[in-house]
């Protein structure tokens, strides 16, 4: 017994036992990876040390990953504008909303499309699919928005990408997935087409569903270019992106530094235009980052499943 339990322990040990082209690779390996890491999390670090230091004081540069004077005067500058707070709502509401309406819209036509009763499934899905390839263009987009009267209009956020084709694919081939028996067997018991959407499908597809809402989320969080083209006018439905983007550019000019002392002067922050850059690009960065761990583990599920097709 003894004698067998040395020969299982040497062979597991030799199991483990990696050759030399396995470890050089383990540490080739290992050092991209870190490498990688650093490249990605370096430029976010800087910024956020930035934000936290003296204004005055990173005008003369060599901040790297730790504030040379502590400061939250950036962050009170931020948040005493009251176009900041104003437009930090729209896009918390614009989030929200579209992220639910589309998630929902998305996953009641991909419920039909995948339903083999449906005799026009096909089509409708090639009609689907050719939109990502056929676009009208700026132009008769713009008109087309103006003619439905959504020009400043929160709305114009929201319609727009109410269906986006590529979410709607990866639901289906994620409700095709489900067990056939489960869906025939609700029908068997008398429930209908909503009753099993929203009592077996929908519960079932919350990998996919998860997927998709932080898909959304992102692109509805991130979008500035539609406030840009639609509601550049309209004050109070800016969205905080749009208004990164216009410090970012603001930044980069100097023909309105006249603006920016104006805003300055409203306030008894002494602020810079990098320092309020930084500090912009930290404050619409952190509800992603902290929205992004809840969902990670839907994410790599709803994207290993819904994708394939078996």
């Amino acid at each position: 017994m003894a004698e067998m339990t040395i020969k299982e322990t040497n062979h597991r040990r030799t199991g483990y036992r990696q050759s030399l082209g396995d470890r050089i690779f383990d540490v080739v390996n290992y050092t991209l990876l870190v490498l990688l890491m650093i490249v990605t999390l370096y430029p976010y670090l800087n910024t956020l040390a930035v934000s936290f230091n003296d204004a005055k004081d990173s005008i003369r540069g060599g901040i790297y990953l730790w504030p040379r004077i502590w400061t939250l005067e950036n962050y009170k500058f931020v948040f005493e504008n009251a176009s900041i707070v104003q437009a930090t709502w729209i896009s918390v509401l614009r989030t929200v909303i579209g992220t639910v309406l589309t998630v929902f819209c998305s996953a009641m036509v991909a419920y039909t499309i995948s339903r083999p009763e449906y005799v026009l499934r096909k089509f409708v899905t090639i009609a689907f699919i050719l939109t990502m390839y056929i676009n009208g263009g700026l132009i008769p987009n713009y008109l087309l928005i103006r003619e439905l009267g959504l020009i400043g209009s929160f709305w114009v956020y929201i319609w727009p990408g109410l269906i986006g084709v590529f979410n709607l694919i990866v639901i289906r081939s994620f409700i095709e997935n489900l067990p056939d028996n489960i869906l025939e067997s609700a029908k068997i018991d008398g429930a209908g087409d909503f009753r099993t959407f929203f009592s077996i499908c929908l519960p079932l597809s919350t990998p996919v569903l998860a997927t998709v809402a932080l898909f959304t989320g992102v692109w509805q969080w991130n979008s500035w270019f539609d406030v840009f083209l639609y509601n550049s006018s309209y004050e109070h439905l800016s969205t905080l992106q749009y208004e990164l983007q216009k410090t970012l550019q603001f930044s980069n000019a100097t023909t309105k530094a006249v603006d920016f002392s104006a805003m300055q002067a409203r306030s008894s922050s002494q602020v810079t235009p990098v320092a309020i850059r930084a500090t912009m690009t930290i404050v619409a960065s952190v509800p992603i980052i902290m929205v992004y761990p809840f969902l990670q583990k839907y994410f790599v599920k709803g994207m290993m499943v819904g994708g394939v097709k078996e």
